[in-house]
């Protein structure tokens, strides 16, 4: 591996900034036909084409969009696009080039030293970083600071470069620099960067150093932080060439995708049947949110959501099976009630939502997905109420109305659990009649989610158990006591 400046010189080594690095690097990636970002999933014909763009025109970036879009990531992968190893002064404090050293350090050992000057080697990965906006962040930990102590222990006046003690920006010299959440960065700081960002020099109370840093800067923001709790400057966006807009994933295809490739989930969950229709009703519930009255759409409802919610799912189903001591188990529609602490922290709710409360709204919208996904995995309920023909419902319905009654408690056992659904006549000849290739679990499950989803129509009463749902006839359980009580059960348990 080449040690010293001369070898470098020899070896036909050429300096490159890091924009034509990164453009040059992502060339090669193209022509090989690989995007450059692994993992990242919905973005391939929208923000991925821009992105490119951008590090083709050899822009600095800004990636706005609402939380959870994976505006941060997107960032940390740029990294990959560096080449892997790089060369620089040896105890550089700026990793300087060493054919274009910009610190006095830098050019003073190459001065001493010549052809001998110590060349080290700078890996990619420690070339990224990041530095999340806040009110406290100063002009000193961005830039840099005039350090009165260097200044008294080597003797030197305030106007010489070496008494400045150098903030995150300059030591990011050759490196990607991520500012996140960048409207809350006061204005006065985001003044700071001006000059860095076009005139490549720094001021430091009153001290001006020409000093031109090689960063590649991306910042992200959420569009909301404009009005709650800051903005971009005017002058900084104009400084800022390429403005590029995230998303949420578009369908549930892609959004399931992302869920599956980023949830937790460990080898002993995993031997936890998870079929695909709650894989399915999960990502619902996330449209169902970004959508509702009780949500502010501001805010955005993050990806994170629906992770969470999966893997408090799979835990909710583990947890019940280890309390039966069951070698296994399926996930059933009523685990959905262990996803509720998965969404109360993640929704901003509006005035409305605020009157209901979180865990309220988080059980309306699972409520809502249930709803929805049943018109995909069955015909719509109301539409063969109002059919001539036979409705394929109608045992099920006629048997609640008869007085009959279901409870699926949270730790009833598999056995109890089939007994239970088995019970509903026609439920099992309903499931069979559209699905009639699924497995014995998976047809117990839609026999489940058939009775959630004629509750969701009204056809059928749901009511909240300390430990589960009771399922009824909808028009008893209007004059029963118990109804009254129907959301003072659901709010003791959450």
């Amino acid at each position: 591996m080449i040690k010293t400046l001369g070898e470098l010189k020899k070896s036909g080594y050429k300096s490159r900034s890091i924009k034509e690095e990164l453009r040059e690097n992502l060339i090669a990636r193209l022509k090989d036909k690989d995007l450059g970002f692994e993992g990242i999933i919905g973005f391939e014909d929208t923000v991925m084409p821009d992105l490119q763009t951008a590090i083709l025109s050899r822009h600095n970036i800004l990636l706005l969009g609402l939380r959870g879009q994976a505006k941060t990531r997107i960032a940390r992968l740029m990294v990959n696009l560096l080449d892997e190893y790089v060369p620089y002064i040896a105890g550089s404090e700026l990793y300087d080039d060493p054919l274009n050293p910009i610190s006095w350090a830098g050019k003073n050992t190459i001065e001493i030293h010549g052809d001998d000057t110590p060349i080290a080697w700078w890996h990619r990965s420690d070339r990224y970083t990041e530095k999340l906006a806040t009110p406290d962040v100063t002009v000193a930990d961005l830039i840099g600071d005039v350090d009165p102590i260097k200044a008294a222990t080597q003797k030197l006046n305030y106007n010489d470069e070496r008494v400045i003690h150098f903030g995150l920006i300059p030591r990011a010299h050759r490196s990607i620099f991520v500012i996140n959440e960048l409207p809350d960065l006061q204005a006065r700081i985001q003044v700071a960067l001006f000059n860095i960002l076009q005139e490549k020099d720094i001021q430091i109370r009153g001290f001006k150093l020409r000093l031109p840093l090689d960063v590649q800067f991306v910042f992200t923001a959420n569009p909301e932080d404009y009005t709650n709790r800051g903005s971009i400057v005017t002058p900084l966006k104009d400084r800022i060439e390429s403005q590029i807009l995230t998303h949420y994933p578009k369908s549930l295809a892609i959004s399931r995708k992302i869920t599956q490739q980023e949830a937790l989930i460990t080898p002993a969950q995993k031997l936890i049947e998870s079929d695909g229709l709650v894989k399915d009703l999960v990502e619902q519930i996330a449209f169902e949110a970004r959508s509702s009255e009780y949500i502010d759409k501001k805010s955005g409802v993050s990806a994170r959501l629906t992770i969470s919610a999966y893997e408090n799912l799979i835990s909710h189903a583990e947890r019940r099976m280890l309390i039966n001591s069951e070698k296994n188990t399926v996930v059933r529609i009523s685990d959905f009630l262990g996803v509720i602490p998965a969404i109360t922290g993640k929704i901003e709710l509006v005035y409305e939502g605020e009157l209901e409360g979180p865990a309220k709204v988080a059980n309306i919208l699972i409520g809502k997905a249930i709803k929805t996904m049943l018109q995909t995995y069955f015909p719509d309920p109301e539409k063969m109420k109002k059919a001539k023909k036979d409705n394929p419902y109608g045992d099920i319905i006629k048997w609640f109305a008869a007085g009959n009654s279901v409870n699926l408690l949270d730790d009833i056992t598999d056995k109890d659990y089939k007994k239970a659904l088995n019970e509903v006549p026609g439920l099992k000849q309903v499931v069979q009649l559209f699905h009639p290739n699924i497995s014995a679990n998976q047809t117990l499950l839609y026999m489940e989610f058939v009775l959630h989803g004629l509750a969701e129509f009204s056809l059928v009463s749901k009511s909240y158990l300390e430990k589960g749902f009771e399922f009824k006839d909808m028009f008893d359980s209007l004059f029963s006591a118990d109804f009254t009580n129907e959301d003072d059960n659901f709010d003791d348990r959450y």
